[in-house]
């Protein structure tokens, strides 16, 4: 067992997380600041850096040998920049370059935010042990990772996985990206709420939930509007699941993020879609179970690629192999 420590940093829309992280996949001396997504780019920079320093301060930051971020993406990890949908003020931001002012010549490992949580639930989560394997996080987008013969694979720029932009609906509506019918223009927690308000269904009580959570409760007690607003959803991730294994052959699929917590009023429709979609052989059978890292998945991924990108060997046998 290493005594050797790595630092990690999950980018997201809302909030900056980082830790220290042992080769066992513990977390150590948490840092945490909101993000200015809608300030400047240097102000998004400083919580960053912040973060970084934060753990810097800690007594076991002598023992860190490189350091691992997951970003909100798109990202291009060749050239160290980021260009996250949800934060505006970054594009073609030089994020490896903003943090050098800290970690000075430290190893520094950027990936994108699904790709980390695919390696955080195969080294330490529901995907551990499982050579194939596609993570996904659905909450107000849709995101993903994929483990391809027992490693991570990111592809050249970190963004490999990404189902949440894969069209399943090629008349459907237009997408931020700049796509139709994408999977997250339908399957996310946003876009669930959004039609089931649009198929006239509203809360039982007057100025109750309208969110996907209230949604996620009517349609477990019930309620066919938000029922059908689930199914929808389920369909979409079912489409882009039965897609992403016909191409790389999964076996298990790994849903985490805030919409997953409606349990099975999603995995049960998307168990059922999946089975009418995934027909060839090779694809049938797939497990569809949910995450088990919660939030911790970013950091705890961008720590197992960060020690992959060492060289360094851990606890089941290496981090993404």
């Amino acid at each position: 067992m290493t005594t050797d420590l790595v630092a990690a940093v999950d980018i997201g829309g809302t909030k900056i997380a980082g830790a220290l992280v042992t080769g066992e996949g513990e977390l150590l001396h948490r840092a945490q600041r909101p993000t200015p997504a809608r300030e400047s780019a240097a102000a998004v920079l400083r919580a960053v850096t912040d973060v970084v320093t934060s753990l810097t301060g800690s007594g076991d930051w002598a023992r860190v040998r490189a350091l691992g971020i997951g970003s909100a993406g798109p990202l291009d990890a060749r050239l160290g920049s980021v260009s996250p949908v949800n934060i505006p003020v970054w594009r073609d931001f030089p994020l490896v370059e903003g943090v050098r002012g800290v970690v000075g010549e430290l190893p520094v490992t950027l990936v994108g935010d699904g790709a980390a949580i695919a390696a955080g639930e195969h080294w330490r989560g529901a995907a551990r042990g499982r050579r194939n394997a596609l993570c996904m996080v659905v909450s107000t987008g849709v995101g993903g990772g994929l483990i391809v013969d027992d490693r991570l694979y990111a592809g050249p720029t970190g963004n490999a996985g990404h189902i949440g932009h894969i069209s399943v609906d090629f008349n459907g509506d237009l997408c931020p990206c700049g796509g139709r019918g994408c999977v997250e223009r339908i399957a996310s927690g946003t876009n669930i709420a959004r039609y089931a308000l649009a198929a006239g269904w509203r809360p039982a009580d007057q100025g109750g939930d309208t969110t996907t959570a209230g949604v996620a409760a009517a349609a477990a007690a019930g309620d066919p509007v938000a029922r059908e607003a689930f199914d929808r959803s389920a369909r979409a991730l079912a489409a882009g699941i039965a897609a992403t294994a016909t191409l790389v052959e999964l076996e298990t699929v790994v849903i985490g993020g805030g919409v997953s917590q409606a349990g099975e009023v999603l995995f049960a429709p998307v168990r059922r879609a999946l089975a009418e979609y995934a027909t060839l052989p090779y694809v049938q059978g797939i497990d569809v179970v949910p995450a088990q890292l919660g939030t911790d998945a970013g950091l705890v991924g961008a720590a197992a690629v960060s020690w992959r990108e060492s060289g360094t060997f851990l606890s089941r046998g290496e981090a993404g192999n």
